[in-house]
């Protein structure tokens, strides 16, 4: 029996840090400052779980310029708001050297629940992330897409890292927000359902058992919405260059696509052990655009410049269908020049090879931040 072709309607949420302007450092939000975006934004602006953070989302769109359009005017609005109180928003998924013992959890019973669930993981996500969802209405489909879609997620982490540095100290690692992110219960690639009924059972299972409210307490790196019928992208950072964003969400949505397409055609892409995906999603984690990742069909590390060539050409069709040429081509751009983790690490260098502290340059760090935040918006 043939399914329909699901909409591949899309939308974006983004969450951003609050820094002084003046220390540079992470800073709660007051509560003016929340009670007047939530009064001008209604529900596209939100509190996240620590108060130096805000979440924002546009609305639903099958226009990647419009909605290129609204993520800007929330950007801009986020930073105009802030700007009142001395604060700055920066995307980018860890703050530089913020001590996240400081960090005050935001005073609403859903976020206070969490923290005293969490313990001492909670005291630990002073981390930001970017989700994408996209629209597939049919429950089966949903879930078969999922599985697939594991495979790419590497893929999309790479090209979004904006997390090298925690706590003063720079990691190594091109997205440490993972590393946090991956102490949670309930997180990292989910495993393979055979059906949208065994994802139900399962999730009852936990409901039933106390253990959880709901899915929103699922946490994978892509899962089905708990609130939507779509499927949503968990695993990216946050990018500091909106551009950036735009085109992680429409090779997402063009990923999407693309496999519905070969489904259509009686093909799928091949599954993979999990050993082999996670070790691709460390390769993305550790090391970025710059270096590689296994290709599992030839049994080799390939430099991610050739496969995001592989991938731009996988998904032409659907990227001319969904009219989003230009977002998704910006992907060579982000090989070529780097992410906002690279910018990051290479700011941080710069400013000790010319003789600054290390406090002062990570402040330049996030100086950068800020700058790249609303730049071209």
């Amino acid at each position: 029996m043939s399914i329909k072709q699901p909409s591949f309607s899309f939308g974006i949420e983004e969450e951003y840090h609050l820094v002084d302007v003046e220390t540079r450092d992470l800073k709660s939000a007051p509560d003016a400052m929340m009670r007047g975006l939530e009064e001008k934004l209604g529900r596209r602006v939100s509190p996240e779980f620590l108060r130096s953070q805000v979440e924002i989302g546009t609305g639903v769109s099958h226009d990647f310029a419009q909605t290129r359009d609204e993520l800007a005017g929330l950007r801009r609005e986020i930073a105009q708001a802030a700007r009142q109180h001395g604060l700055a928003p920066i995307a980018a998924s860890t703050h530089p050297f913020a001590q996240v013992s400081r960090l005050e959890t935001t005073d609403k019973e859903r976020y206070q629940k969490l923290a005293r669930d969490l313990a001492g993981i909670g005291r630990r996500l002073a981390i930001c992330g970017m989700h994408v969802h996209v629209g597939i209405d049919d429950d089966e489909l949903r879930i078969d897409i999922m599985n697939q879609m594991r495979y790419f997620l590497p893929h999309l982490l790479m090209l979004s890292t904006s997390s090298p540095f925690w706590q003063g100290d720079d990691t190594g690692l091109k997205s440490y927000r993972l590393s946090v992110f991956d102490e949670m219960p309930r997180s990292g690639l989910p495993g393979k359902f055979d059906s949208y009924g065994e994802f139900q059972r399962t999730v009852d299972v936990l409901v039933r058992g106390g253990v959880i409210e709901d899915a929103t307490k699922i946490w994978w790196d892509v899962r089905p919405s708990a609130r939507f019928p779509t499927l949503e992208l968990r695993i990216t950072d946050v990018c500091p260059r909106l551009d950036d964003a735009m085109t992680i969400a429409a090779l997402y949505v063009c990923i999407a696509r693309m496999l519905f397409r070969l489904r259509s055609l009686n093909l799928r892409w091949r599954g993979y052990p999990l050993l082999l995906l996670e070790e691709n999603r460390w390769r993305a984690q550790r090391y970025g655009v710059t270096d590689s990742l296994f290709d599992f069909g030839k049994g080799d590390l390939i430099p991610f410049a050739d496969l995001i060539e592989e991938l731009l050409a996988l998904v032409a069709p659907d990227a001319e269908a969904l009219g989003c040429q230009a977002e998704i081509a910006n992907a060579r751009e982000i090989v070529r020049r780097g992410t906002g983790a690279d910018r990051q690490v290479t700011a941080y260098q710069a400013a000790l090879d010319n003789g600054a502290s290390k406090d002062a340059a990570l402040r330049s760090v996030v100086d950068l931040l800020v700058v790249e935040t609303v730049d071209g918006i």
